[in-house]
């Protein structure tokens, strides 16, 4: 009996020594950061914001213990969804652009309007200051909606790109143009041209098809999705509103990070966004070269046009305003706001 007793008690500490590791061994697996977006390998906006931001928390001593996993190319779901994504924390990290979920984030759609500013960091940073945590659309959009501001970038200006050849803003009506968000599914209405809403990754197969005509874009995205190889004729200088980029995390998944990581990340956000669309702005002039090199026509739209063109622009922003105020929905408080930041 008293061999049989060892031996069991043997076996007893065994066990519990192997629950132990096992136990250690759970205590010390890395916890996980899921970054998704929908850009392809090689995209320039990963390369300015998503790859600076995880290298740099790499480096951080209080993010040890943390595992940064990056899927790009819509490998974590599609673009649209990514909001309802951080929300469900399926995603820790995501790109999300208001243009694709305007149900959701409306008045976050208002740089997208084609105001007067110059270059993509005057736009950037009025947006930054209204979005960031503390801002007023930080308090009228992304706390509503449970996430949190960590980077942005507006892109530069977009320019109207088609298939076929077009010489005036008369040849655009009635063609079918892709477009992102409210903002600028309104410019093409007023243009009198037909919008399609899509998110960019579907675009290529879609002009490739003959689907649509031509898209909203800027020149520094033509060539990341080969778009300027089945382009025929652009403009060049105009303002048909733009995009807006937006990085953002749970509010549930911020308050799991650790206070140093917090105050990094919240760092990073000002210097990461100001740091991507000086790069954006000093990038652009190569980015008309390419475009020019595949083939594509770029030219500025005629005096007679030019001044139809800015009539349309203002009246652009002031219908997007009252649509959202008859809504209750704050939009020419935000516009408001967002001019007196660009200037």
């Amino acid at each position: 009996m008293n061999m049989h007793f060892k031996l069991a008690s043997l076996a007893l500490v065994g066990t519990l020594g192997a629950l132990g590791a096992t136990t250690a061994a759970h205590a010390q697996a890395p916890v996980k950061i899921k970054i998704a977006d929908s850009f392809p390998v090689g995209h320039y906006l990963p390369k300015y914001i998503t790859n600076p931001m995880i290298e740099r928390l790499k480096a951080n001593p209080a993010a040890k213990g943390y595992e940064f996993e990056y899927y790009p190319a819509e490998q974590m779901g599609k673009a649209k969804d990514f909001l309802s994504l951080v929300q469900a924390g399926v995603i820790d990290i995501a790109y999300v652009a208001p243009g694709f979920v305007s149900d959701k984030m409306p008045l976050s759609v208002v740089a997208e309007l084609p105001l007067d500013f110059s270059g993509s960091c005057q736009a950037t940073m009025a947006y930054w200051n209204l979005a960031k945590p503390g801002g007023l659309l930080a308090k009228k959009e992304f706390e509503p909606n449970g996430v949190r501001l960590l980077f942005t970038t507006v892109l530069p200006h977009y320019q109207i790109i088609t298939r076929k050849p077009f010489a005036s803003l008369k040849d655009i009506e009635g063609m079918k143009i892709r477009a992102s968000g409210s903002a600028k599914e309104l410019v093409l209405k007023k243009l009198k041209a037909t919008p399609v809403l899509m998110p960019t990754p579907d675009v290529y197969e879609s002009l490739s098809r003959g689907t649509i005509d031509g898209v909203l874009f800027p020149f520094n995205s033509l060539a990341p999705y080969d778009l300027h190889k089945l382009s025929k004729t652009g403009t060049i200088g105009e303002n048909f509103g733009t995009f807006v980029a937006n990085w953002v995390i749970s509010e549930k998944r911020w308050a799991t990070l650790p206070p140093a990581v917090q105050q990094d990340l919240a760092a990073m956000g000002e210097q990461l966004t100001k740091a991507a669309c000086t790069q954006i702005e000093k990038d652009e002039a190569g980015d008309i070269e390419k475009v020019k090199a595949a083939g594509v026509r770029l030219f500025p739209l005629s005096p007679a046009d030019k001044a139809t063109a800015a009539a349309v622009m203002q009246d652009v922003s002031k219908e997007w305003a009252d649509n959202l105020d008859r809504r209750g929905r704050s939009g020419t408080e935000v516009l408001n706001a967002f001019k007196a930041g660009l200037k």
